[in-house]
């Protein structure tokens, strides 16, 4: 799964020539958002809705649909145009939606000319997603907040895990050279952005189709040697699988790179993920952290964690619960297992849908417990935070601070920890 997922749609406001852009899913997504308003600027586009979806579970499809007949409802005489991975796996079923008047496919979204007016070319222009060679075509305008900028240094994926649907929207893996990435870096480094973040689909896969096969550790050393006034590098989800020694290093010396480290874990049962396809075994997990731990003592851990996956018995499942307090983790993200047409998983025995959102409910209380044995670590500590809005700031190891004080937005500051409220520290601006 793609990084930081979110369900929860986000909603750009319309620019001056009323184009509004609804995101779901990923960070990469709303990263590729901004390259849509880009496009969509140059081709004249005006008084429309694009729609950049996400296919990673079968709410998020649902959640799209229901927006775009929302929309339509609101906004009768509004061009409706839709995108993002669950356009490109399944044009025609959005296509077959009255409300919608174009479907473009995730290589086409942010090539130039995609938004013009080009009737003769029909409604859905969406090509074999994974015949595409290039990215990152477009990185120079990446994803800024008032914070932090994002910079997509790899797209697709060439695992198939069972349940993921995910590489038939996105396409094989593919990089964007070392040069560009750094250079990119290096001008947002230069306009005062305190934090850059790299972001793909499959992070840690960054390199395997360039010359000479680099890794991603060779890549984030070659940014924080040439980019030297970047303060703080972050990496998004990473595949426990593919941590490589150069990474390790990195962590172990360069104070700049971020000590968090969000996993694709999935499961804590062997045998599930085995069914999964993953490439990492529970062992593999716990001596992940432990061996960055070592090098990297402040670092923290999130993690992606299924409940309900098919074929998960009670032993099964009390194996990933288990895997939350051995593994020491303090962010989750859970996920209540979500069959996708055409995968793997799709076709095993499923488990009832009660039992699933049960589990996956116990998942997320043994999360917010987590948290909460992280945040009573932060007591009484001194945290630099990146202040990400008014009050609100983000700690070197992704602690969210709740802080009182002047501090600039975008900056980062010193902020003292005098407790927690249970899901953010509370600090004070020294």
């Amino acid at each position: 799964m793609t990084d930081n997922f979110e369900l929860t749609p986000h909603v750009a406001p319309a620019d001056a020539t009323g184009v509004d852009i609804v995101t779901f899913g990923c960070r990469l997504n709303a990263y590729e958002s901004e390259v849509i308003r880009a496009r969509a600027a140059e081709d004249g586009l005006s008084n429309a809705i694009v729609f950049n979806t996400c296919a990673v579970t079968g709410e998020a499809v649902r959640q799209a649909r229901q927006a775009i007949r929302k929309a339509r409802r609101e906004n009768p005489a509004a061009k409706l145009i839709v995108t993002g991975c669950a356009a490109q796996i399944d044009p025609a079923a959005f296509a077959a939606m009255a409300e919608v008047d174009l479907v473009l496919g995730n290589a086409e979204k942010s090539q130039a000319g995609a938004y013009a007016d080009r009737v003769p070319e029909g409604k859905v222009r969406v090509n074999d997603i994974m015949s595409v060679r290039e990215t990152a075509g477009h990185l120079i305008d990446g994803l800024k907040d008032r914070a932090r900028a994002y910079v997509e240094v790899q797209n697709g994926c060439d695992h198939r895990c069972t349940f993921c649907i995910i590489p038939y929207g996105r396409g094989n893996s593919r990089s964007a050279p070392a040069g560009e990435v750094v250079e990119q870096a290096r001008k947002l480094a230069a306009q005062g952005y305190q934090e850059v973040v790299l972001t793909g689909v499959d992070v840690t896969s960054w390199g395997a189709d360039l010359p000479g096969q680099p890794t991603l550790g060779q890549l984030v050393a070659r940014i924080l040697k040439l980019v030297p006034d970047l303060p703080r590098l972050r990496l998004s989800s990473i595949d426990a699988a593919e941590i490589d020694p150069d990474l390790m290093r990195v962590l172990a010396e360069d104070r700049r790179l971020m000590p968090y480290l969000h996993l694709s874990l999935q499961a804590g049962d062997d045998m599930i993920l085995k069914r999964m396809k993953r490439r990492h075994s529970r062992a593999d997990a716990l001596k992940l952290v432990a061996g960055v731990r070592a090098v990297r003592p402040d670092v923290a851990f999130g993690a992606d964690l299924i409940a309900g996956f098919p074929t998960e018995t009670d032993e099964m499942f009390e194996n990933t619960l288990a895997l939350v307090e051995a593994a020491e983790l303090s962010f989750l993200h859970v996920f209540p297992f979500s069959p996708r047409p055409g995968t793997p998983a799709a076709r095993m025995p499923q488990l009832q849908r009660p039992v699933i959102k049960a589990r996956a409910a116990r998942l997320r209380a043994a999360g917010e417990a987590a948290l909460v044995r992280h945040l009573d670590r932060q007591v009484g500590r001194t945290l630099m935070g990146l202040v990400e809005r008014e009050g609100v700031a983000r700690a070197e190891d992704f602690t969210e601070i709740a802080f009182t004080g002047a501090a600039a937005i975008g900056g980062v500051a010193p902020m003292r920890v005098t407790g927690h409220d249970g899901t953010r520290a509370i600090a004070a601006v020294l």
